[in-house]
């Protein structure tokens, strides 16, 4: 990790909120967020804390639907873009702020192979399967399994995910745990158990526009840094060749601050034309660690608004939002294009079921799946 970052951030930003916050309970409270075609209630909780930040969070996909946090003016705004309704969710869904699993990101062809047996999972993704198949676990609905107020807030969700579940073997039992705190931490905290040896690789893909929803501005003003040396590169179908790159040199060098914007374009660098922009992998580490690591910083300069993202991941998917192309209306009426919001997903490596040097994605009963992401939200003053 470099130091000069670390310092950096430390002075750089304050946390949120104009001043300190009493020792006092954040809250959590629960409401519908709607109905399901087959009359199922759709839960939302809403965790308050004490600083004017609140997160909603929905058991259709365990997501993320809302994040409130003041700028530097103490103006409070959603910065998670996505929809106002449960229509929006169950008509396109675009795995706004969602659980994605049972295996995140990209499996080449659909295919892999665990044992000897071959399995296949539907293909979502031009060739490719995405985040789980056709129905991964951000299209189905969680079991609310507890909800607390106190020193922190919290909601704990649960999907229990049969054998052969999208091609997938095994029972895979997940929880997600949503904290709010009176620090301004955001945490998320994945746990899955299989009762056969499955693959698992589970993320948020909260989509973030730090200047808030229905902005003009977009995110691509948002300036990110990333301490990762290396990069995956990947084929015209988003797929990584299974080779790291040093960073140094490119577009993907974002050890020292850099505004998304400044290269998002480039196509001069073939990588930018395969995905449209930033869709790719930073190798922060080498393995999942015991204790979670900085993966992340981003600051909007306008509002001030900004988060370090933690994780004990190995690897960060940093994804600006290119696809967006405005056929989908969202909050406030607001239509999205192109660089209107960036993903930051924590997890393991794109297509690790069959990269043999990759940081595995398997699974075995008796072990516990752990992906614990930490959004400490920062004002920059």
């Amino acid at each position: 990790m470099n130091r000069t970052f670390f310092a950096a951030t430390a002075l750089a930003t304050l946390t949120c909120g104009i001043a300190a916050a009493p020792a006092a309970a954040a809250d959590a409270k629960r409401a519908s967020f709607g109905t399901m075609p087959d009359g199922r209630d759709v839960p939302a909780i809403t965790l308050t804390n004490r600083r004017g930040v609140s997160a909603t969070v929905i058991a259709l996909g365990a997501s993320l639907q809302a994040l409130l946090m003041p700028d530097k003016r103490g103006k409070v705004e959603d910065v998670q873009i996505g929809y106002d309704t449960l229509d929006g969710y169950l008509a396109k869904p675009e795995f706004f702020g969602a659980t994605v699993g049972r295996v995140a990101n990209r499996i080449a062809k659909g295919r892999f192979t665990l044992d000897g047996k071959t399995y296949r999972t539907p293909v979502n993704n031009g060739p490719n399967s995405l985040h789980g198949g056709t129905k991964g676990f951000d299209k189905v609905l969680w079991d609310v399994v507890d909800v607390k107020s106190g020193p922190a807030a919290s909601v704990t969700l649960r999907y229990v995910s049969p054998d052969g579940d999208m091609g997938y073997p095994g029972t895979v039992t997940t929880y997600a745990t949503y904290v709010l705190d009176e620090q301004n931490q955001l945490t998320i905290d994945y746990r899955a158990t299989t009762d056969r040896p499955t693959v698992v690789n589970i993320s948020n893909h909260a989509y973030w526009n730090l200047a808030g929803v229905g902005s003009p501005r977009g995110a691509m003003g948002h300036v990110v840094t990333i301490p990762a040396q290396l990069y995956t590169p990947t084929d015209a179908t988003s797929i990584p060749t299974g080779v790291n790159v040093p960073v140094a040199g490119t577009v993907f060098d974002f050890r020292k601050p850099r505004a998304i914007g400044d290269r998002v374009r480039d196509a001069r660098d073939p990588q930018i034309a395969f995905g449209r922009g930033y869709d790719h992998n930073w190798v922060i580490g080498n393995s999942v660690t015991l204790t979670t690591h900085l993966m992340a910083r981003v600051v909007e300069p306008v509002s001030g608004r900004g988060y370090e993202l933690w994780s004990n991941q190995p690897g960060l998917q940093f994804y600006s939002g290119n696809f967006f192309d405005g056929t989908i209306t969202g909050k406030k009426g607001q239509i999205y294009r192109m660089g209107d919001a960036i993903v930051m997903e924590p997890q393991l490596f794109p297509d690790a079921p069959n990269q043999r040097n990759f940081p595995s994605v398997r699974l075995n009963p008796g072990q516990t799946y752990k992906n614990t992401i930490v959004y400490k939200l920062t004002v920059q003053r």
